[in-house]
């Protein structure tokens, strides 16, 4: 891996820290999965390598599929890092946060964020972590989505696991928004567009998670 400049910190998560550097030229992301001491080390490496593989696999199949991720420029599982195409634009969360009254301006974006999900699951893709800061739009609130993190996700994945998707952008929705069921209605629009032949499975396996979490 080449070595990227010396940059400032745009987030720290549970799992990894992002610091924005300039790689060869190009300004670009460097996302560090740092060691957690409380695993034991060779369970940490393993993990964090595992984590880190998986990421950079699914970034790029997700692009394949016609999905819009982050490019993956370069990646050291050595030191469980990679650099990371730049994105910029705002997340589902920040346009949420804008509009929190009138959601007709985000109708168009709940489209666009079902149909990118629905095109990611019909090719056999979960999330995995899918939270509406996840989730970009570096065209604007009308242009496609762009997903982020896909480190918990899965390739081949059941439709349990795709369910949990829906299921975590239902409660993400309803969390932020007052009205919340009709941006769910639009985002369900774009998603069974994007998945054809799988959506009716996936909502209805959605829909006994939502009853599971219910009467837990």
């Amino acid at each position: 891996m080449a070595e990227p400049t010396e940059g400032r910190a745009v987030s720290r998560g549970a799992e990894a820290s992002i610091r924005a550097v300039e790689w060869l030229g190009w300004p670009a992301y460097l996302k560090d999965r740092e060691a957690k001491t409380y695993r034991p080390k060779s369970l940490d490496e393993r993990l964090r390598k595992e984590r880190t593989r998986t990421e950079a696999r699914l970034l790029v199949d997700a692009r394949r599929l016609g999905v819009r991720t982050p490019i993956v420029y370069d990646l050291d599982l050595v030191k469980h890092r990679m650099i990371l195409e730049a994105l910029s634009g705002s997340t589902l969360k920040q346009l949420l946060e804008q509009h929190p009254a009138d959601p007709g301006p985000l109708l168009p974006t709940l489209r666009a964020f079902g149909h990118g999900l629905g095109r990611l699951h019909a090719g056999g893709i979960s999330h995995g972590d899918l939270t509406s800061s996840n989730v970009m739009f570096p065209e604007g609130p009308g242009g496609p989505a762009a997903f982020l993190d896909l480190s918990m996700g899965s390739r081949s994945p059941g439709v349990e696991e795709l369910a949990i998707d829906l299921h975590l952008v239902e409660e993400d929705l309803h969390s932020l928004h007052p009205r919340g069921d009709e941006l769910l209605a639009e985002f369900l629009v774009g998603y069974e567009a994007g998945n054809v032949a799988g959506a009716a499975a996936v909502r209805a396996r959605a829909k006994e998670i939502r009853g599971r979490v219910r009467y837990a």
